[in-house]
């Protein structure tokens, strides 16, 4: 099918009655002009709430889950009531009550059991994605527009790894195209479920983090999508945080590698993960603001011209970091970092940079806050013996520090641009902990004191002069 576009709607641009019915306004009106299929996510914070609940179910709370449960429904009947005329809030309010009706089914399953098994998380959470779908299907047909409401789990299929599950592309190639086409070509609008998915044998998965980018991304890839429009809150991909850096300003345009980079290392941009199905088939993503759609937004593209030098500084604060060195010149350095390394991979963290040293075999490694107890407990457990004996010192942990991370294809083979970024991090009195950065100069990773971390964003991005090359039009047409 030519031209089709797949649209997202995050969980800001779906938050309330407002957003849902601008939403649909954007959707009505890209519908009129082509094939379009959209995806949504949970209202703002609710997959928070859904997985509060389920932890407050396995710790027996019930009062708590009972709570949680009325904040749910008075939200979602809230929106409901806004949004529809009152003939046809009946039937919707009484597909909320039994959406939330399963979700509590689950919930008292893990009350009775006092443990979540992974499976029932994953089959329990998707209940916000499903609430939101069936809220803006529902205004969609009240403007005349002709949508059906479908589960993500009846077109994408996954591996088992409840939590954070991998598609299975051809699978999924076949069966989103056997459903959502035929709805297309009768000039129906599909709205789907993000961030859901379902094994070969019918079990319900979900993506992980970004999960309902990640959706949209593999459905635009098994339909073949001329475009992927991703709306959020923002106007587009920044030089810089705008609450760090008053001067920055949006990109319009990024390369693939570029957006990637970025968003792990903390912008709010397009997880990794969710551009991958994106690279090989070479669709442009736009990322737009839904509560300022008039605005051209950024373009993510295989390829841009660019001058020399960085083109966006991102930061995270949330972050610690991990040091490890060998007691004894008995272990291999390069064994034991390998060893640590695979721990963290089956533990599901994200190593975020990596430093090490020749000389005395130690290194050091930076994760998320909330990544932190998982990444201990899995070292512990793998290098057990060397730790017991004393061979291995016991790790260090800093939560005092900070990442900062200058990203730009421009960088390769500029000289004495590391130099500059190091001289106006110094100037500012900031201290520099770690660096790390790898082979394709597209990034370097600094992480250095927290105090500090605010302070060397606006040392680099004012070095760099990022806001005036963005300004000026740095990146120019496609190769």
């Amino acid at each position: 099918m030519k031209d089709l576009l797949l649209m997202k709607f995050g969980g800001t641009s779906v938050g309330s009655a407002e957003r849902i019915e601008a939403a649909c306004r954007i959707s009505a009106e890209q519908s009129r002009k082509r094939p379009v299929v959209v995806v949504v996510s949970a209202m703002a914070k609710v997959t928070d709430l859904l997985l509060e609940t389920l932890k407050r179910a396995e710790g027996g709370e019930e009062a708590g889950v009972r709570s949680d449960l009325l904040k749910l429904e008075e939200r979602h009947v809230g929106a409901c009531r806004e949004l529809l005329p009152p003939e046809r809030q009946e039937a919707v309010l009484a597909r909320i009550r039994a959406i939330l009706a399963e979700f509590q089914r689950i919930a008292n399953g893990v009350l009775m059991l006092g443990e979540r098994p992974p499976r029932s998380v994953d089959e329990a959470v998707a209940a916000g994605e499903h609430l939101s779908v069936l809220l803006m299907t529902a205004c969609l047909e009240s403007q005349g527009i002709r949508a059906v409401g479908v589960n993500g789990a009846e077109v994408i299929v996954t591996d088992a790894v409840f939590g954070n599950a991998t598609p299975l592309m051809e699978p999924t190639r076949e069966k989103a195209r056997a459903k959502l086409l035929p709805y297309v070509q009768d000039g129906i609008l599909p709205v789907v479920t993000g961030f859901n998915g379902a094994t070969v044998d019918g079990r319900p998965t979900t993506l992980g983090r970004g999960g309902s980018d990640f959706s949209a991304s593999i459905l635009a890839a098994v339909l073949d999508a001329a475009e992927l429009w991703i709306w959020t809150d923002v106007d587009g991909i920044m030089t810089a945080d705008p609450r760090l850096v008053p001067d920055a300003t949006v990109l319009d345009q990024v390369t693939f590698n570029e957006a990637a980079e970025l968003a792990y290392n903390g912008a709010k941009v397009l997880h990794p993960r969710t551009l991958a199905p994106l690279i090989d088939k070479q669709i442009p993503v736009w990322s737009k603001n839904s509560f300022a759609p008039e605005k051209p937004g950024t373009k993510i593209v295989p390829r841009i011209r660019v001058s020399n030098g960085a083109r966006a500084v991102t930061s995270m604060a949330n972050v610690s970091l991990i040091s490890m060195e060998p007691s004894s010149g008995i272990l291999n350095g390069a064994q034991i970092m390998g060893r640590a390394l695979d721990a963290l991979g089956r533990a599901n963290v994200e190593v975020l940079a990596l430093s090490s040293s020749s000389y005395r075999q130690s290194f050091c490694f930076l994760v998320r806050n909330q990544e932190l107890p998982a990444a201990l407990e899995a070292l512990e457990a793998s290098l057990m013996l060397e730790l017991e004996h004393g061979y291995l010192r016991q790790p260090e942990v800093d939560e005092n520090v900070g990442l900062l991370a200058v990203v730009g294809e421009g960088m390769r083979g500029t000289p004495g641009l590391a130099g500059r970024i190091f001289t106006a991090i110094s100037r500012e009195r900031v201290n520099i902990i770690a660096i790390a950065q790898g082979s394709s100069e597209l990034t370097i990773a600094i992480v250095v004191h927290k105090d500090g971390l605010e302070k060397a964003v606006r040392a680099v991005h004012s070095e760099c002069r990022m806001g005036e090359e963005a300004r000026a039009g740095s990146s120019g047409p496609l190769y």
